[in-house]
């Protein structure tokens, strides 16, 4: 491989623009060479502006030579199919979560990459490069404080369009949280349970929200999870771990206190670009890093796969208003100690 990662980037939507972006002006080892989207004329124009080659076809770009590592910032029904294709080329891959939007899907993903004995997948969970995420991990593995025994947490949306649906606030929304608080506690969850209470008047007829979902980890930490994606005021994430001798707060955003009209304001992020940006640039800098000498330093398959795992079954809890069992499955030793 060249010392120069040479990347190709498959759905130039505006996430995966801003990667474009990101690999080619802020980050260093590697830049964009080929783009491709379904849509063409759109696709084209991307690949004009980044002085990238286009590519109709996803999967042609992926077997390109001319491509040594592959970015997936497609919709997500299309997650499985680029994903396993590089598996197939013998490429490394960086796929947005989620890893697939069924877990049969994820399963198949996890059995490819275990069958052609090589880690090269990285799901995009980007909250685990958060500094503010990477002092708690700290406080929390050192046990400064004890013991954790209680998690609080929130995941809130200024708003959401028409097109999001009651499943997603778990699926797409608090599945970070399903991800990065197993990461925050190194441990696996045990039961899953989600509680609807009173309805906003900002969201859609068709949407409950907000909504809650509790779990508790194999040795009984509690955690709540609000996901409030009409709230109406800004994008605010929280995480408040109480432990047996002190209870950590997740940092606010250092943003500067205004003060106007008689009043001290201190301003928060208006959306997720905003609010993880530097974890976004740590993110993709760490993974060129480990691709460039053929690791997988971030969350793997597995990863994505438990956290389909822990969300398929929120969702059976919140459609049958039952606490359900998180199925239990050790992890392969293919993706231990990832």
């Amino acid at each position: 491989m060249d010392s120069i990662l040479r990347v190709g980037v498959v759905g130039t939507g505006a996430i995966g623009r801003t990667h474009i972006e990101r690999i080619n002006t802020k980050l260093q080892g590697a830049r964009v060479v080929a783009v491709s989207d379904v849509n063409l004329e759109f696709g084209k124009k991307v690949a004009q502006q980044y002085g990238c080659r286009f590519f109709g076809d996803g999967l042609a770009l992926i077997t390109s030579p001319e491509v040594d590592a592959v970015v997936v910032t497609t919709i997500d029904a299309f997650h499985e199919e680029f994903v396993l294709a590089s598996i197939q080329a013998n490429k490394h891959v960086f796929v947005e979560k989620p890893l697939s939007p069924e877990l049969a899907g994820c399963k198949r993903i996890v059995d490819a990459e275990m069958k052609g004995g090589k880690k090269l997948v990285q799901v995009g969970f980007m909250r685990r490069y958060d500094a503010g995420y990477q002092q708690l991990k700290k406080i929390v593995e050192e046990k400064t404080y004890g013991e954790p025994l209680l998690l609080h947490c929130a995941h809130r949306n200024h708003s959401v369009p028409d097109d999001y649906t009651t499943p997603m606030a778990v699926e797409n929304s608090m599945i970070h949280e399903i991800d990065v608080l197993r990461w925050l506690l190194s441990e696996e969850y045990d039961t899953a349970e989600v509680v609807l209470p009173k309805k906003t008047k900002h969201a859609h007829e068709g949407l409950a929200d907000p909504q809650v979902l509790i779990l508790t980890t194999k040795s009984g930490v509690r955690i709540d999870v609000e996901a409030f994606v009409n709230c109406h005021y800004g994008y605010d994430i929280k995480c408040e771990v109480v432990c047996e001798d002190g209870i950590v707060n997740l940092p606010e955003p250092a943003n500067a206190i205004v003060r106007t009209n008689a009043s001290r304001i201190t301003p928060i992020c208006r959306d997720w670009s905003e609010r993880f940006v530097d974890a976004y640039n740590v993110e993709f800098q760490a993974w060129i890093n480990a691709t460039l000498v053929g690791r997988v330093d971030g969350p793997t398959s597995w990863d994505g796969y438990v956290g389909a795992l822990t969300s398929t079954a929120a969702s059976i809890a919140r459609d049958t208003r039952t606490v359900q069992k998180v199925p239990s499955e050790s992890c392969p030793k293919f993706y231990r100690n990832s």
